[in-house]
């Protein structure tokens, strides 16, 4: 009897140790794998920059040869960050555009797509990059007024540009632009030159805030 005890106490041991230890397998949530943690975190921006434009002139008449100055001017941003490598970014640009015979002044309102180039969302969980390069281009129209009794046949004219730099990212939220923007304003119809097609080459520097 005593026998029989001793070993049906042995077998039962594993059935009861076995209810005493906790069910260890259990289904567990797969981490979120997405790569847009800035633009989850900081979807909207808000910025200004200072432009350095270099004044110039395409037309189709060779014998007019106007000369243009580099001016001084100022713009606001206003963006949206879809993803962490795309961002559409609204900018209002006070234009100051001047020539050895005229200048004119306007403002300008562009759309801009702007892609950045940022290394995988993965890695930056390790690793802050914090210079971030980009690429980019933009559309709108210009409302213009003409100095030195000059008159312009169109006062609102179609503009476009293309842009790239660098952004230093601070942190999610600060960051710095420098770039470059090639400018073009399809003609404001001059009455002193018959096909003028002001453009610019522009070096910016301004500062974002993203929330």
């Amino acid at each position: 009897m005593k026998k029989i005890f001793v070993t049906s106490a042995i077998l039962l041991m594993p059935m009861l140790a076995n209810a005493a230890i906790p069910y260890r397998v259990e289904m567990t949530k797969l981490p979120d794998t997405t790569t847009d943690i800035y633009s989850d975190l900081n979807t909207f921006y808000v910025g200004g920059a200072y432009n350095f434009a270099m004044w110039q002139n395409y037309t189709d008449d060779h014998d007019v040869s106007i000369s243009g100055k580099n001016t001084h001017s100022f713009e606001a941003m206003a963006g949206m960050r879809i993803y962490d490598t795309v961002r559409m970014e609204l900018n209002y640009i006070k234009t100051d555009a001047q020539w050895r015979e005229f200048s004119f002044t306007g403002d300008t309102a562009m759309l801009n797509a702007i892609f950045d180039a940022r290394i995988d969302s993965m890695y930056r969980l390790f690793r802050t990059q914090m210079l971030v390069p980009y690429i980019g281009v933009g559309a709108g129209l210009s409302w213009n007024k003409a100095e030195n009794n000059v008159h312009l046949g169109t006062k609102i004219t179609p503009v476009m540009a293309a842009l790239a730099g660098i952004s230093v990212e601070f942190n999610p939220i600060f960051a710095l632009d420098f770039g470059y923007r090639y400018f073009y304003m399809f003609n404001p119809e001059t009455d002193i030159i018959s096909d003028f097609n002001p453009t610019s080459h522009q070096f910016r520097a301004g500062a974002r805030i993203s929330f």
